[in-house]
């Protein structure tokens, strides 16, 4: 049942603990449907997507993006005498965009009658949440969305000076001239490119055997070579033991593998973030958390205690912000009896900012093949892509796999795998054609515009037919 309650009351149809993608995805889409709501927040709204995180990490890359361009303008006639990078001037066009996102949620959101709530948050239980300030509110259903902060390691103490994490890096006012950067996932390859295209000598270290690990072996191969042509020196396999900082310089030396070393003068742990779910619940709580710190949910988002509902990083899912949409949105239409799907995880969009760029959706072939399925791959690269050479941004592929059907030909599209020039804005349509189980012949009926980077995806589909134009 849903309460009729004024938005000001402190007995609201939904709570919302956190103001991150999940919380104020959850506010927005419940506010939407009539229900009144509070987001209970103890910085501000966006989180640490909008603050310290996608936004500003994307918009450093962006930054790179433009010194690139500038860099390689000869290529094109064009003369640029000593290309400098102001780190400052950079920092604050950053700024600026996460001020401006951040007033327009915040004002979506007053639009919308949300009552925002300044203050750290701990859920009570009976639906009950207190607030630092010392009151205590209460919901017909409370959404938990208290996000993530990042992993560290032992032997490397954060200070924000020498050894800094993602949210530190994101406040920097001038380049270090080098960096070993600590984990090979996605977001330390962001970092690394980054860094490496505005001029600073770059370390990887990564403890598994590739990095982007979970990305197709092909793209993430791509990667790697474009990563070591630029200068970046990436070691796969090895652990990092501690650090010995410098005592007459900047810096530190990182101790790592066997017996090596590397001195830099800052070092960014990158080895993924942990759930923010220390001090979020008290005893009197229902509400089931495991051994990791993640909140345990069904696929409809409930937790063990009736009508709380978690979503985002707090859950043991994929930490996107779009995951976090996906979430809150499921959880509002359960709260309101309505139909919903739940989240396919194994079909979920994924990009990475790194030059070149990295997206895909669905399985990888080493999956498919383990999980016993045939498949039939085809690769397009960029090299013969005639927008990719336009642009001088030629290194990548789209490489597209289907099942395998009795009669040999190929079944439904199984996964979209990209790496090149802004195949995150690219991805669009394999996404679609993963989710929806279409089959290479349906796909290919479609007109790819030309000349487009888009088009390489809709040649490696034609490809799967049989009967491909520029792929075999």
């Amino acid at each position: 049942m849903i309460l009729e309650v004024s938005p000001t009351s402190d007995i609201y149809d939904v709570l919302v603990i956190g103001g991150g993608p999940g919380g104020y995805a959850a506010a927005l889409y419940g506010a939407s449907a009539g229900l009144s709501v509070a987001v209970v927040e103890k910085e501000k709204v966006g989180g640490t997507c909008l603050h310290r995180g996608c936004v500003p990490a994307k918009e450093f890359l962006e930054t790179a993006a433009a010194f690139r361009a500038v860099t390689g303008a000869s290529e094109f006639g064009i003369t640029v005498a000593d290309p400098r990078i102001d780190f400052s001037v950079s920092q604050a066009r950053k700024q600026k965009v996460v001020d401006q996102l951040w007033k327009g949620l915040s004002g979506l959101m007053k639009g919308r009658k949300i009552e925002v709530i300044e203050g750290a948050a701990k859920y009570i239980g009976s639906g009950r949440v207190e607030v630092s300030d010392g009151r205590v509110l209460e919901g017909q259903n409370v959404i938990l969305a208290a996000g993530s902060v990042p992993r560290s390691i032992p032997g490397f103490d954060i200070d924000g000076k020498i050894v800094m994490t993602s949210d530190e890096v994101l406040s920097l006012d001038s380049l270090p001239a080098s960096v070993a950067v600590i984990g090979g996932g996605a977001i330390g390859c962001e970092f690394a490119s980054m860094m490496a295209d505005l001029g600073a000598k770059v370390t990887i270290l990564e403890a598994l055997p590739q990095i982007l690990t979970g990305v197709d072996k092909d793209v993430a191969e791509v990667v790697l070579k474009s990563f070591r042509r630029r200068g970046i020196n990436v070691h796969t396999g090895v652990a990092v033991s501690g650090h010995t900082p410098h005592a007459d310089s900047i810096g530190t030396t990182v101790h790592f593998g066997d017996q090596q070393s590397v001195s830099v003068e800052v070092v960014i742990v990158s080895v993924g973030r942990r759930p923010n779910s220390e001090g979020l619940l008290s005893a009197g709580a229902e509400v089931e958390v495991d051994q990791r710190g993640f909140v345990t949910v069904d696929q409809y988002m409930r937790t063990t205690e009736q009508g709380v509902y978690a979503v985002g990083d707090l859950v043991a899912t994929a930490q996107l912000a779009h995951i976090g949409f996906a979430e809150a949105i499921v959880a509002i239409k359960h709260i309101l009896g309505e139909q919903v799907a739940p989240v396919d995880y194994s079909k979920v969009p994924w990009c990475i900012y790194c030059h070149p760029e990295v997206a895909f959706a669905g399985l990888t072939e080493e999956a498919a093949r383990t999980a016993g399925i045939d498949v039939i791959v085809k690769k397009d690269p960029f090299g013969g892509n005639s927008r990719a050479r336009i642009l001088g941004e030629t290194d990548g592929l789209v490489k597209v796999l289907a099942e395998r059907l009795p009669d040999g030909s190929a079944g439904r599209i199984l996964g979209v795998h990209m790496v090149g020039p802004w195949v995150t804005e690219q991805l669009g349509q394999g996404y679609l054609a993963v989710n929806w189980e279409a089959t290479p012949e349906e796909v290919s009926q479609f007109i790819q515009p030309h000349p487009t980077l888009s088009e390489a995806f809709g040649e490696t589909v034609m490809a799967l037919t049989g009967r491909g134009l520029h792929v075999g």
